[in-house]
């Protein structure tokens, strides 16, 4: 495949994302939804520092923690970015027009990937940076934002929700349904771990340990159990490669 190839593919494939409406709501709907979240989390910190109870006294805590709390619900908003850019052409039939343009199957998806992971990637970013703006002032006395880890944990975000989109396009392409999609998702991220987490029962603790979004808050945490953060990001990075293949395939095996 030569550059100028792979160059159009994704030019195609930014020039498709960028141009429906559906794409800049996502992004305003991301970007209201961690400002909420990372508000009211907050809030919520500093509430439990000024009331009457001392049990409820968490201390100073750092901004970066509350970005990484508020993207469990923001993460939901951001995945119909990577799903919308490949489910959308299956449901308005133009994803035939897309293979007639480029056959290659293989290409298309990576060429998708590239755009929705830089996509997502950059939106968390400015989500990171919003929810930081939001959350420092609310915590008042009882937050910090020290610029080296906030700026890493904003970076963080990003990569988990680029990881994330990328993911969400992968099953999209298998399941070539949006509502589909987002179903086995929000299996995959957190009713099935959360299922196998209930009992505490080491086992099906450790099995939850390697589910995406699982390894994902591991790696946002800095966690060095039950393994170390750099771990994490590599299992989501590895459920991300498994979702595209499962695409690939299910793109090369049927019709579109």
């Amino acid at each position: 495949m030569s550059t100028s190839t792979r160059g159009g593919a994704v030019a195609a494939e930014w020039t498709k994302l960028s141009s429906v409406p559906s794409t800049w709501w996502t992004a305003l709907a991301g970007l209201l939804v961690m400002a909420a979240s990372a508000g009211q989390l907050a809030i919520y910190a500093a509430n439990d520092n000024t009331n009457d109870d001392p049990t409820d006294d968490r201390g100073i805590v750092t901004v970066g923690s509350v970005l990484i709390d508020s993207v469990e619900l923001t993460q939901y908003v951001v995945l119909a970015l990577g799903l919308l850019a490949i489910t959308a052409e299956f449901t308005s039939g133009t994803i035939r027009t897309t293979l007639q343009c480029t056959p290659s199957r293989g290409r298309v998806l990576l060429a998708k990937a590239a755009v929705a992971g830089t996509v997502t990637f950059a939106l968390g970013l400015l989500l990171g940076g919003v929810g930081a703006l939001v959350a420092r002032p609310v915590l008042g006395e009882w937050g910090t934002a020290p610029v080296a880890g906030t700026i890493g944990d904003i970076v963080a975000v990003a990569a988990y929700l680029a990881l994330i989109g990328v993911l969400a396009l992968g099953l999209g392409a298998a399941l070539r349904n949006a509502v589909l999609t987002i179903t086995v998702l929000l299996a995959t991220l957190m009713i099935v771990p959360l299922s196998l987490q209930e009992p505490d029962i080491d086992v099906l603790n450790r099995i939850a340990d390697v589910f995406p979004g699982v390894a994902g808050a591991h790696f946002l945490a800095g966690d060095t159990e039950p393994y170390p953060s750099l771990v994490g990001l590599l299992l989501l990075a590895g459920w991300a490669g498994a979702a595209l293949l499962l695409g690939r395939a299910a793109l090369r095996r049927r019709d579109a």
